[in-house]
């Protein structure tokens, strides 16, 4: 055994790794499949394909509510209801534990376990996903109209495939910003007001004006008249509808349009 030098201070133990936290048993391998699905379907565009956070929405390994959930019961609510920005999700409790068990799967430490970058996102059938556009995509879109050159101006397929889900929410350089909600009120009586949406609730509705004036309406049921024009509306409701499979093939697809 090696002796430590006459007046030398005692050498330190080796640094040892925190414990993951917090430790969880393995789930069930086909809640994991369930909840893998789900999630890069509902959630993945905000919240990224690891759970760190993604295009607005938060790192979900790290918020206080997701630590302390086990299987669901405190995301629920959340994913439910809905928050600013984020949209409510008509989910069953069984599929919301499904989520809930992919998400705890990811290791949570203080170095970087939980991140797993694929080597590459472009996984699907380009044939399957080219079918998949021309019936479901190319109604509003074009290869050769406004998503020509696609690929080469966001050559990175996870921020393409970000952005054609839900445009604007992809990164790095192409990647455009959307149009903004625009809101119309109509008072009994009175003078339709239109401009860009800044907020709505139950009890007012707040817009910017041509003119740059920010205006705002008190609401009491249906009164005054409020219409929202979302340009991205088709593709929250696309959301709903894809398989897993849709969005490997229309991205696969998608990268060959240079």
């Amino acid at each position: 055994m090696a002796q430590t030098p006459p007046g030398a201070a005692p050498a330190k133990p080796a640094m040892r790794r925190p414990p993951a936290y917090p430790e969880r048993p393995p789930a069930d391998p086909a809640m994991l499949e369930r909840g893998k699905a789900l999630y890069g379907i509902r959630c993945t565009f905000c919240h990224g394909a690891d759970a760190r956070g993604g295009s607005g929405g938060p790192n979900l390994l790290r918020a206080e509510l997701v630590l302390n959930d086990k299987d669901g019961e405190l995301i629920a609510p959340v994913i439910r209801n809905g928050r600013e920005g984020m949209p409510k999700m008509d989910l069953t409790q069984a599929q919301i534990a499904d989520i809930a068990a992919f998400i705890h799967s990811f290791k949570v430490g203080g170095y970087d376990i939980s991140r797993m970058t694929p080597l590459t996102i472009v996984t699907g059938d380009a044939k399957a996903g080219e079918a998949y556009f021309a019936n479901t995509c190319a109604r509003c879109h074009s290869t050769g109209g406004d998503l020509k050159g696609l690929a080469s101006r966001i050559p990175d397929a996870k921020a393409l495939q970000q952005t054609w889900l839900i445009p604007g929410s992809g990164r790095g350089e192409g990647t455009a910003r959307p149009k903004p909600i625009t809101v119309a009120v109509t008072p009994p009586g009175g003078k339709r007001v239109e401009g860009r949406l800044v907020r709505v609730d139950d009890f007012l509705v707040t817009l910017i004006d041509s003119d740059g004036a920010r205006r705002t309406f008190s609401r009491d049921g249906d009164v005054p008249k409020v219409e929202l024009k979302d340009p991205l509306q088709p593709h929250k409701d696309l959301l709903k509808t894809y398989a897993d499979k849709d969005i490997h093939n229309v991205t696969a697809f998608l990268v060959t349009v240079k």
